[in-house]
């Protein structure tokens, strides 16, 4: 037996398999490679990390009351689509409330809001917001058949017709400078939202107002749609876009959440939202500017 254990050993010996050196040796290269796989997941999360948002704090976002980009009755919307996607992709933990547009605006160039939707740039705004354009719409003049407009000069040029609007709306340049032009003749009266509006022009206390295509529904589907007709602006399409807070985020990270909205364009997803609400060819116009 002594003679069998000691032969047995020598085998061992031989193949490198019974000095207690080879299990060091053998585990001290598993930790290693352990070790090295490691520290690569901890750089490649750091770089994904840097790539994105910094999500230091709860962030804050607001949408607003107004057609298909968002709906108070029913909680949806494109913009709402948008900002759960957005949400998703940053990683980030973001307050989504609800408020008028006026509002936003005051509270995106205080700082007190980080960001907002479909908003549109002017030079106002481009001094204490940023932008990351994810679609393009125009904007069309809803008139009162009984007021006999055919275009906008014909309103513009009839002392008697009052325009409705949105507080903290800006248009396209021939509906901006129209607005403009009657707030200056008090010939405006300012709502919070559509549905006030709506009912103004059914009461002909208002003979008109500025739309897009995000109003259709409720036009068409309504009585409003007997009533009136809807006119070009001859205007081109206007952006719209994410609205960042210049004062809250910095330049650095406003280009990572503009790359994490033109990601959303580039794989269609942006796309996808859009043919929720409008048909494809309208959909794909207002998507891929």
């Amino acid at each position: 037996m002594a003679l069998k254990s000691t032969l047995f050993k020598a085998n061992l010996d031989l193949a490198g398999m019974g000095s207690p050196s080879w299990f060091m040796g053998r585990n001290l290269h598993r930790c290693i490679r352990f070790l090295l796989m490691h520290v690569l997941l901890c750089v490649a999360g750091a770089t994904l990390a840097a790539d994105g948002p910094r999500c230091a704090r709860p962030m804050t976002l607001a949408l607003h009351d107004h057609g298909l980009l968002y709906s108070s009755s029913t909680g949806e919307g494109i913009d709402k689509d948008f900002a759960d996607e957005l949400i998703k992709r940053s990683g980030c933990r973001i307050n989504v409330t609800v408020m008028s547009r006026a509002r936003i605006w005051q509270l995106i160039e205080s700082g007190a809001l980080d960001f907002s939707l479909s908003g549109i740039s002017n030079e106002a705004r481009e001094k204490f917001a940023a932008f990351a354009w994810y679609f393009s719409n125009k904007y069309y003049l809803l008139a009162r058949k009984d007021a006999d407009v055919r275009q906008l000069a014909d309103f513009e040029n009839n002392p008697r017709l009052q325009l409705g609007a949105i507080r903290g709306f800006r248009y396209s340049k021939n509906a901006n400078r129209l607005v403009d032009k009657l707030n200056a003749e008090r010939r405006i009266s300012y709502a919070s939202g559509l549905e006030p509006l709506y009912e103004v022009l059914l009461m002909n206390r208002i003979q008109g107002m500025i739309i897009e295509p995000f109003d259709y529904p409720q036009v068409t589907g309504s009585s409003i749609r007997d009533l009136t007709i809807i006119l070009d602006t001859h205007d081109d399409s206007v952006r719209h876009g994410l609205i960042m807070s210049r004062k809250s985020i910095e330049p650095g990270e406003q280009e990572k959440w503009r790359k994490l909205v033109d990601e959303m364009r580039a794989d269609g997803t942006t796309l996808r939202i859009f043919e929720k609400y409008f048909k494809p060819d309208l959909a794909r116009a207002m998507a891929n500017f």
